[in-house]
């Protein structure tokens, strides 16, 4: 007989519940209203108070990050572009320490090991995403292994987003199905037993937080050790999230989200997506600047340098693609925020 785990009932039963089969607390996409990111009609079954299950599975072989980036940026480009990659990929390491390599649920890109090691071929330090939504266990261990192989330092775990009804993917093959064979909780203790600095994402602003911070507790004791935070409308928000998950017993250094934007095709962007949170009043301030660019870096400047001193955080993620210009551009646009946020901590 396993482990006794209080509300194991309740909890079980969300996992039948949630889409997902989500275990170990809420996904990232909660919508605002407290339904399923997957169904809008479907209310997410963690926010009914069901408790959610600690960690209940060995003790995890978790290496710490030696060297957290102090400067993350999403690495935005293409699907299937080795040419806009090499591009990309120098520029954005010129203002950064490492490059988030996403994996989105709209478009089917190359493996993450063939990234990874293209990206290492250019000298840039690659932080790779991987979700459970297209991969089953086995092909996620083949990704892990792969990804240690290669000498890839850290992997962030995300149990991932929903994919677009038929229609709204244009290169994911229509009636392709969703896996989640299992969550990210589960995907960082894989990660991190094969070596690599297991990390894991959260989004202080979604509901319901208490069940979040228990996710982010049940999270670090299955092997996480590294957190990257979805941006917030104020660094506030984030303070009050790891105020609470200090109280949880949650140790995990943050790498939090700056949101980057120039124009209001890139601020919507990001702020349409579950999760994330934007302040109107500061893409306004940006978008209807008589410099907009120059406005937009000092924004994501000052946003980083106050998300800097919340206590917990280490680093910050520049999130977002950052201009409609073109990938080149708005490569340079971000590695320049990043060379003014490393310049003000002595980088």
């Amino acid at each position: 007989m396993g482990p006794r785990i209080p509300g194991r009932a309740g909890t079980l039963a969300a996992v039948i519940t949630c889409p997902k089969r989500m275990r170990y607390g809420p996904c990232g996409g909660v919508r605002r209203s407290g339904a399923c990111e997957l169904d809008e009609d479907l209310p997410c079954p963690w926010t009914s108070g069901t408790p959610v299950a600690p960690w209940d599975g060995p003790e995890p072989a978790a290496p710490a990050v030696g060297n957290p980036p102090l400067v993350l940026s999403d690495l935005s480009v293409p699907a299937r572009d080795p040419a806009t990659l090499r591009a990309v990929a120098p520029r954005l390491m010129a203002g950064s320490d490492a490059v988030l390599v996403a994996d989105l649920h709209d478009r089917a890109d190359y493996p993450p090991t063939m990234l990874a090691a293209w990206l290492l071929e250019l000298g840039a330090r690659p932080w790779v995403t991987l979700t459970c939504r297209d991969r089953n266990r086995v092909v996620l261990e083949q990704e892990v292994v792969g990804l240690a192989a290669l000498g890839v330092e850290g992997v962030l775990c995300v149990t991932g987003d929903s994919r677009p009804g038929s229609g709204a993917a244009t290169t994911v093959g229509a009636g392709a199905t969703q896996v989640f064979d299992l969550d990210a909780t589960r995907l960082a203790h894989l990660a991190a037993n094969t070596g690599l600095v297991a990390t894991v994402s959260v989004a202080p602003a979604a509901p319901p937080i208490d069940a979040r911070v228990a996710a982010l507790a049940a999270k670090q004791a299955a092997g996480a050790r590294l957190v990257v935070a979805n941006h917030v409308a104020s660094p506030a928000v984030l303070d009050a999230f790891l105020t609470a998950g200090r109280a949880a017993g949650v140790r995990l250094p943050v790498v939090a989200g700056v949101a980057v934007f120039t124009d209001p095709a890139t601020a919507r962007g990001l702020g349409d997506l579950p999760g994330l949170d934007l302040d109107p009043d500061a893409v306004a301030a940006v978008v209807d600047a008589d410099d907009p660019v120059e406005a937009g870096i000092t924004a994501a400047v000052e946003e980083a340098r106050a998300l800097l001193a919340v206590e917990g955080v280490v680093g910050v993620n520049l999130s977002g693609v950052g201009s409609s210009a073109g990938w080149v551009p708005a490569a340079e646009l971000k590695a320049e925020v990043g060379r003014r946020v490393r310049a003000a901590h002595g980088r």
